[in-house]
C-alpha cells in the first residue's frame, strides 16, 4: 500500500521530494572518495538524503554501509557497531560472515541473532572490547576489506554528534581522523540531528575533524516544490487541495520537511475519498498538529530554569538580537547583563535555538508556535 505522506522515519521513492542539486553533490563525492559531512538542523531530511543516494550506487561497484550510532554511548560501543555493520554489508554471503569477520578481526567472540521471518535482516554481536582489538585494528577493517574485494565503501554514520559526547571525545576524534585520512578504498558520510555538537566538531578549527571532507549544509526544500508535491499526494488520494491551502501548510511549517509530511497527513485524514479540502479543515490540522506534540514539548521545557523560559519566551515574541537592553532583559525578566551569554549557551547546547547570521531563533518552527501560543496566552 502506497503512504500518501510519510513522517518520523526516512523516506524514499514515491515520498522523497526534490534535492536534485544535493543528490548530483553527493553523489559526485561518494564516487569521487570524498568525505562528506552533511549538517543542517533536525528534521529537514538528511538521512532521507543520504539513504536515496545510497540506493542509487546500488548497481554500481561500490558498497554503501549505513548505521545509526545514537545508541552508542562509549568508544568501543562505537567500534562494536561499526564492525558489525562493516561486516553485514560485505559479507559475500550470509552464511559466510564469520570466516570474513576472522580473516580481517581475530580474537573475536561473536554473536549473531536471526529473526524468523526468511528475508528480514540479522543481527551481530562481536563482543570487541579493548583487551582484544586496539581502535586502529577496528577502524582499517573496512579499508582491508575494499581492497581484497577491489571495491570502494562508502560508510555512512547517522548521528555522529554521539561522538561529540563520549568520554575523552577530543582524543576518539584524534584517533579516527588519524586512520580514515589515510584510507584510499573508504570514504565516509558524517551527519547528525544536534547541529550544534556537529558544527563544534567539524567547523573549529582546534578540533581533528576540521577540514575532514566537503561540508554541505542542507538548506530546506522550496515552497514551490513542496507545494506540487502535496497537492499531487492529494490527487493521487482521490482527494483536492488547492495551491493556497498546500502553501499554508508550507508556510505554517517554515517548509521543515517532517513537519511538511505530518501536517499534510493530518489534513488528507480528514477528508474522503472525492472530497475538497477547505481553510478550516487545514486550521484544524495545524491545532492537531500541536496537540499531537504537545507532550514532547512540555518534556523539552520541563528542565529549563524560569531565565531560559523566559529567553524562548522573548524569541517568541519577534525579539532575535539586542537581548542585553535593559528594556529587553526587563520586559522578558532576563537577570543581568552577563546571564545573556550564558542563556544563549545553555539553549544553543540544547539545540533549542540557533544563530541566523545576527538573529537568534528558534531551532524548531512548530515548537515556537507551541510555545507561543501555550506558554504565552
Amino acid at each position: 500500500m502506497c503512504k500518501r505522506f510519510v513522517y518520523g522515519v526516512a523516506v524514499s521513492d514515491y515520498n522523497f521530494i526534490g534535492r536534485e542539486q544535493e543528490t548530483k553533490r553527493l553523489l559526485d563525492n561518494f564516487r569521487g572518495g570524498i568525505n562528506v559531512i552533511l549538517m543542517s538542523p533536525r528534521r529537514l531530511g538528511k538521512t532521507s538524503l543520504v539513504k536515496h543516494v545510497c540506493n542509487k550506487l546500488d548497481e554500481e561497484d561500490i558498497i554503501t554501509v549505513y548505521l545509526d550510532i545514537f545508541g552508542c554511548k562509549s568508544e568501543y560501543d562505537f567500534y562494536n557497531k561499526l564492525a558489525a555493520e562493516v561486516l553485514k554489508l560485505t559479507a559475500s554471503k550470509r552464511e559466510l560472515w564469520l570466516e570474513e569477520a576472522k580473516e580481517f578481526l581475530y580474537r573475536l567472540t561473536p554473536k549473531i541473532s536471526f529473526s524468523p521471518e526468511p528475508n528480514s535482516d540479522f543481527a551481530i554481536s562481536l563482543g570487541i572490547t579493548p583487551k582484544t582489538h586496539t581502535p586502529e585494528e577496528v577502524l582499517g577493517m573496512a579499508e582491508k576489506i575494499a581492497i581484497k574485494k577491489g571495491k570502494r565503501i562508502v560508510i555512512c554514520i547517522d548521528e555522529f554528534q554521539q561522538i561529540g559526547e563520549m568520554a575523552n571525545s577530543k582524543q576518539i576524534q584524534a584517533r579516527l581522523r588519524t586512520v580514515w585520512q589515510h584510507q584510499k578504498q573508504v570514504s565516509y558520510c558524517l551527519f547528525g540531528s544536534k547541529h550544534h555538537l556537529m558544527s563544534a566538531i567539524f567547523l573549529h578549527r582546534s578540533m581533528p575533524f576540521f577540514q575532514f571532507g566537503d561540508i554541505i549544509s542542507l538548506d530546506k526544500i522550496a515552497t514551490a516544490d513542496w507545494v506540487e508535491y502535496i497537492v499531487s499526494h492529494f490527487a493521487d488520494g482521490k482527494r483536492t487541495i488547492n495551491r493556497a491551502l498546500a502553501e499554508d501548510i508550507c508556510n505554517f511549517t517554515e517548509n521543515y520537511s517532517a513537519y511538511v509530511q505530518q501536517l499534510s497527513w493530518l489534513v488528507f485524514t480528514q477528508k474522503e475519498e472525492g472530497e475538497t479540502v477547505t481553510e478550516e479543515d487545514v486550521k484544524q490540522a495545524m491545532n492537531d498538529l500541536l496537540a499531537t506534540n504537545d507532550i514532547l514539548f512540555m518534556q523539552m521545557i520541563e528542565p529549563l530554569s524560569e531565565y531560559q523560559l523566559n529567553f524562548l519566551r522573548a524569541i517568541a515574541s519577534g525579539v532575535t538580537k539586542d537581548f542585553g537592553l535593559s528594556e529587553v532583559r526587563e520586559e522578558y525578566k532576563l537577570g543581568s547583563y552577563s546571564n545573556i551569554n550564558r542563556l544563549k549557551t545553555a539553549l544553543l547546547e540544547r539545540d533549542l535555538i540557533e544563530k541566523r547570521g545576527a538573529e537568534t531563533v528558534m531551532t524548531d518552527p512548530v515548537f515556537a508556535k507551541w510555545l507561543k501560543r501555550k506558554i504565552m496566552l
